[in-house]
């Protein structure tokens, strides 16, 4: 049985801000597990854009502009996923992998020393009502830190021979895609183009959507189509050309899209009439313009997912347990180095997942 420490290292966010807001430490207690929670020894947490977006409050209504640009800081009052101010500090952490090392009182000593994979959108704590979810790192405490307390429902054992870090590459960005491939009903022979395909979501929507039957266009930066074209991808193109000069219109049956943005339009030109567009990111920014008649005179059904079922993340754990699909981690950091992991995930110059690895 582990020894549990008294005190841990975390990252804490102390408010809506840049860089200056990550205060490392090592002398936060180790939180104890509630009555339907468990306490967790954190063995891996990913870097996701909506770590670094709530801590910008880039979901603030006041933004404009894309995820990283100079402006993309919000405003206090409605800067996380829900709308509601958040109460600082907090400890952000969307990805957790890790050991059951305690449990709370209503709950099977037996789940002590497994080894699960944290659902990021919960929905225990909401009564599993529909489309409402506690994201893990913004409405709780997340796994920037040696020890994390979960709900017991929403821990997820998982037995895998993959690394720590390539198990934490999965939670957010794959139930992410996945979410998005379920919600739009993507099945064998379909066209599936996909935006921002060479991060953590969008590399995860590649193989996923190859795993359903599908056939992938990706978009991606051109120093990385002969890396996203590895990945799966049936073909690339490059994001700095115009969509509509590589791919015809009224080609594509879904489009699975992260990054929005000016070039927005061209998404709906390229489905075919009848054809689904699902959306669960917007880092070229958030703001398009929408010709009514596109939408109408094509059929089209344009598909918001950020509420995920639980399906999705079951989904998951058989697809790691089967060997189905295959983690893509860049590079790894200590937990005090998250400043340089968050700047390296910015930069957009790797490919998958950057992963902690708490000590």
């Amino acid at each position: 049985m582990s020894i549990i420490p008294k005190t841990m290292s975390a990252v804490l966010t102390t408010g809506h801000g840049g860089y200056e807001v990550l205060e490392y430490r090592n002398d936060i207690e180790v939180p104890i597990p509630n009555s339907d929670q468990v306490l967790i020894k954190v063995l891996g947490a990913g870097i996701n854009n909506t770590d670094i977006n709530t801590r910008t409050a880039w979901y603030s209504k006041s933004v404009k502009g894309e995820t990283n640009a100079s402006n993309s800081q919000g405003e206090d009052g409605d800067g996380s996923w829900s709308g509601e101010p958040l109460e600082f500090p907090i400890i952000q952490g969307a990805d957790c992998y890790g050991e059951i090392v305690a449990v709370g009182d209503n709950i099977d000593a037996g789940r002590i020393g497994e080894r699960v994979l944290v659902r990021t959108m919960q929905q225990y704590a909401v009564d599993y009502r529909p489309y409402e979810c506690w994201t893990m790192g913004s409405e709780c405490d997340g796994a920037f830190a040696q020890y994390m307390v979960a709900f017991s429902d929403e821990s997820f054992k998982i037995e895998s021979n993959w690394s720590n870090a390539e198990l934490a590459s999965i939670p957010c960005a794959y139930s992410t895609a996945e979410n998005l491939l379920e919600r739009s009903g993507v099945k064998q022979g379909e066209i599936v183009l996909i935006t921002g395909a060479s991060g953590g979501v969008g590399s995860a929507a590649i193989q996923l959507a190859k795993r359903r039957g599908a056939s992938v266009v990706a978009i991606s930066s051109k120093s990385k189509l002969d890396l996203v074209k590895e990945i799966g991808a049936n073909t690339v193109v490059n994001r700095e050309d115009k969509l509509t000069d590589s791919i015809e219109n009224e080609s594509i049956d879904v489009v699975i899209d992260l990054v929005a943005g000016e070039r927005w339009g061209d998404l709906l030109d390229v489905l075919k009439k009848g054809g689904r567009y699902a959306a669960a990111g917007a880092i070229a920014g958030p703001l398009v313009e929408l010709d009514v008649r596109t939408l109408y005179l094509k059929d089209l059904v344009l598909i918001g997912c950020t509420f995920q079922d639980r399906k999705v993340f079951e989904n998951l754990i058989g697809y790691i347990e089967r060997n189905e699909i295959t983690p893509l981690v860049s590079k790894t950091y200590p937990l005090k180095d998250i400043i340089t992991a968050q700047k390296d995930f910015v930069s957009k110059k790797y490919v998958g997942k950057l992963v902690l690895l708490p000590k």
